[in-house]
């Protein structure tokens, strides 16, 4: 497992200074006297990382940020805080803390990468370490720029490092943005390395850079240039879905087969957590929030949606099996844990039940959970180590059956949609099926709907999935049951970023988003 290292403090941001305290520490770092060789120019890389993990992001915020926004949950109960449960309902304000703190997480990965970008031409000592880190950094600003995107529209756009207080942008055009991702990202996938040895894993690969072109491209609508990133993947030969499911989420079987990209955790032994941490510090033992926040045991601050678990196949309502991906995706009461020593029960889990198949009952979230081996005693309140799987080859074969039914491929979108259903431990009846007929291109994308959502569920890919296709129109009633066209497309910008940036409106582009 990769060890994320220290980080410089000027990586963190703007300078201030007054006449008296201009003066240089000789025993102090900054942009003038480091990042003179390629070790020091692959700690800055270490800091993107680090960032990356962040409470602010992958940690925490990120992940709720995507499900708070998706139609895959509900409410746990009274315990879900108010800037959350803002998010939920569709009642978010510009002040709310959540979107605050992913905004701010995603600016900081990209002055990080600026300055690994803007750095490199001085480190002369190793171009291929050099080399690696700018296209490290390339995918991470890319990454960073795709999700303010996806999340806020148009932003204020950096490409070069800020030195002064006084730097700000206005709001970028969408084309230009887009452009930016793209030449990134294409800068990042022919250079990267494909695969890494035990000490470097968790850096991101050029197989990693081409997924994330595709599902750029699927955003932006090109669904051609789309399947060209992503069919790289599969001509790699690199990439196979693992024989079980759960193998995706468990603590011992990361960085499988079927893994693309995922952000590195370690489990410190103990019940803290960096909460509001940005990545900063010389610690590298970084944990996840995510097991408190959704364990069974724990907070269970969401639950999957009563909509979300009648999506599964089932025996009960019609369906020639039931799909076995949905007791690998939630716990019900009466499911084993703590290695099958116990049993779990109603009044163990907080909070509201749910009704699936007619039947009233308390469920939650499985994936990424540790309570599989770990007692009720021990994981109530315990952050973990379990790496986040961001992207893996399903999604991939998934974004292609995507990409071939809006081509004009039926016949190869079903066999993509089959290879996913072929997985050992899942053996579901291939389409076309009594439910999911597959006889014209709008019964494919209904069966890709289907088949997205019961294999990734909870993965944070949802909720752009409904942004895709509620651009496409393919949406009779919209599945966010609060949305109103021009305002719930994106998030308000977060008023601390109105209040400070005054170019922000300076591009033509009005500081505030519709409906705000």
């Amino acid at each position: 497992m990769y060890k994320y290292i220290f980080i410089v403090c000027l990586l963190l941001g703007g300078l201030g200074c007054t006449k008296d305290l201009d003066k240089t520490n000789p025993g102090y770092a900054t942009l003038d006297n480091y990042f003179k060789n390629s070790t020091e120019l692959l700690s800055g890389t270490n800091a993107i990382y680090s960032t990356f993990h962040a409470s602010t992001l992958i940690a925490r915020e990120w992940f709720f940020v995507h499900d708070l926004r998706s139609d895959d949950v509900s409410s746990g109960g009274g315990q879900l805080e108010v800037p959350r449960g803002q998010i939920l309902n569709g009642a978010t304000t510009a002040d709310n803390s959540v979107i605050s703190s992913v905004w701010q997480g995603l600016y900081i990965i990209i002055h990080r990468s600026n300055t690994v970008i803007g750095s490199a031409p001085l480190v002369t000592d190793n171009d291929a370490v050099r080399d690696q880190c700018v296209a490290q950094a390339k995918f991470f600003r890319a990454w960073a720029y795709f999700e303010l995107m996806t999340l806020w529209g148009p932003v204020p756009m950096y490409t070069q490092v800020v030195t002064e207080s006084n730097q700000f942008q206005p709001r970028a055009a969408e084309t230009a943005i887009y452009d930016q991702i793209i030449q990134d990202l294409t800068d990042a996938a022919g250079t990267l390395s494909a695969t890494y040895a035990a000490a470097d894993l968790g850096r991101v690969s050029s197989g990693a850079a081409n997924a994330m072109l595709g599902r750029v491209y699927m955003q932006k609508g090109d669904y051609t240039s789309a399947k060209v990133a992503l069919s790289k993947i599969v001509s790699s030969d690199l990439y196979r879905l693992v024989d079980n499911f759960n193998d995706n989420f468990l603590e011992e079987t990361e960085f499988n087969a079927e893994s693309i990209w995922e952000a590195v955790f370690v489990d410190k032994g103990d019940n803290s957590f960096d909460w509001g941490g940005t990545g900063d510090g010389a610690g590298n033992a970084q944990s996840t929030i995510r097991n408190q926040e959704y364990c069974p045991l724990a907070w269970r601050n969401l639950i999957p949606s009563n909509k979300f678990l009648n999506e599964f196949e089932n025996t009960a309502s019609g369906a020639a099996k039931t799909d076995p991906r949905y007791k690998w995706t939630v716990y019900e009461t009466g499911d084993l844990f703590n290695s099958d020593a116990d049993v779990l029960t109603d009044a163990m889990q907080n909070g509201n039940s749910s009704i699936v198949n007619g039947v009233t009952k308390k469920i939650s979230w499985r994936k990424f959970m540790l309570i599989y081996k770990q007692s009720l005693s021990t994981a109530s309140y315990h952050p973990g180590g379990n790496n986040q799987r961001i992207i893996r080859y399903a999604d991939v074969l998934l974004m292609l059956a995507e990409c071939a039914n809006e081509t004009g491929d039926i016949a190869g979108a079903v066999s993509y949609l089959n290879m996913v259903r072929d997985r050992p431990s899942v053996a579901m009846p291939h389409y076309p099926t009594a439910q999911f007929p597959t006889g014209s291109k709008d019964q494919v994308t209904k069966a890709i709907m289907h088949e997205r959502t019961v294999e990734l569920g909870d993965e944070e890919v949802r909720n752009r999935d409904i942004l895709r296709w509620r651009k496409m129109g393919y949406f009779t009633t919209d599945p966010i049951s609060y949305f109103r066209k021009n305002r719930d497309e994106l998030l308000p910008i977060p008023q601390s970023e109105i209040d400070n940036n005054p170019a922000l409106a300076d591009g033509g582009i009005s500081a505030q988003n519709s409906g705000y």
